[in-house]
């Protein structure tokens, strides 16, 4: 294939390359300040490492991602995930709270509440998208807002200590020597994927993307759909709600995830998802959220300041968008043509 075709169609028939690319580069970062980087070792039958340690902190960020994905493939957005996630550990904290010690039965009771009350936000969300006809952005900025509200309210504004240790397992615990909450994430992955993949759901989403007024049409209930879709962004926000309050042992109605839907966008968009709609692609959005903690433990790893860090992290995410963007490949095989042209004029 020539070059110039190669660099034209990259883009399309191959969307994973350059997260591919941009991850191997920092892994090759990473390596050279710290030779030992990619080293694992056992201890206590747990895994520990940079990797592990990577895929740990990584793993709330591929639930959120991966709920945001199909919402963007929608033509929607999600910014109140991280609010969501707030709540979800907020409600599960609150009912551990309840008892000095907590029961099987109290644990069980705290998860499902956590996954009701994340998948009644999505489905808020959903309603006011799909029947109310809001403009998404504006939907999720009410419940961005009003969900912080609501898990301070939870929390009484106080950060909850969480001591149960069966809830502390899920996402601080070890099985089979990898962290649960890796598990989990891959477990959520791989069942999204089997379902939009491995069914016509995939094709709907992707239909309502392209164009929702003629999926309606051919008689497609994209409006449900659609609302579906939010509720489950909702379940996927609030499974990495419990990640997150597990792992640290507390709920924060105030910080936890905050910022968190920014990361997932980025990751989405990383992995090659189309903000306009349409065109999605899950391992994409792995490898973008892959990208985001590979990039956050590199900045601390070379001794970036704290108070750079931000700057340095979205300085980087911005030169991948733009090597990413239309524009930069368009550039790319106008060069590649350039250079072969040069090269017919030599011979």
């Amino acid at each position: 294939m020539k070059l110039s075709n190669w660099l034209a169609r990259d883009g399309v028939e191959r969307p994973l390359i350059w997260p591919c690319v941009t991850l191997a580069l920092l892994c090759a970062l990473n390596l050279w300040v710290n030779p030992h980087f990619l080293s694992l070792r056992m201890l206590d039958g747990h895994l520990f490492g940079a990797p592990i340690d990577v895929l740990n902190r990584a793993a709330p960020l591929v639930l959120v991602a991966t709920g945001m994905t199909l919402v963007i493939a929608t033509r929607g957005i999600d910014i109140s995930v991280g609010a969501v996630v707030a709540i979800a550990g907020a409600a599960a904290a609150t009912i551990l709270a309840t008892q000095s010690v907590a029961s099987g039965s109290l644990i069980a009771e705290a998860l499902l509440a956590a996954l009701i009350v994340g998948v009644l936000s999505g489905m808020w969300n959903g309603l006011l998208v799909s029947f109310v006809g809001m403009q998404p952005i504006i939907a999720t900025l009410i419940l961005m807002v009003a969900g912080r509200g609501i898990a301070q309210l939870l929390t009484a504004g106080q950060i909850i200590p969480i001591g149960a240790p069966g809830y502390l397992f899920v996402g601080g615990g070890y099985w089979l020597g990898v962290p649960c909450s890796v598990w989990i994430a891959t477990l959520a992955v791989l069942a999204t994927a089997a379902l939009v993949e491995g069914t016509a759901l995939g094709l709907f989403i992707r239909a309502i993307g392209v164009n929702p007024v003629a999926t309606r049409l051919v008689g497609l209930r994209s409006k449900a759909l659609v609302f579906a879709v939010y509720g489950f962004s909702g379940l996927t926000a609030a499974m990495a709600g419990i990640l997150i309050s597990s792992n640290v042992r507390s709920a924060d109605g105030n910080n936890a995830g905050l910022l968190l839907e920014l990361d997932a966008i980025l990751a989405v968009t990383l992995g090659g998802t189309s903000l306009l709609g349409g065109r999605f692609s899950l391992a994409g959005t792995v490898l973008g959220a892959l990208i985001i903690q590979t990039l956050t433990y590199t900045t601390y790893s070379i001794g970036v300041p704290p108070e750079a860090t931000l700057v340095v992290k979205a300085a980087v995410v911005l030169a991948v968008s733009v090597i990413q963007s239309p524009a930069a490949r368009a550039l790319a095989v106008s060069f590649g043509m350039h250079i072969i042209r040069q090269r017919g004029v030599a011979r």
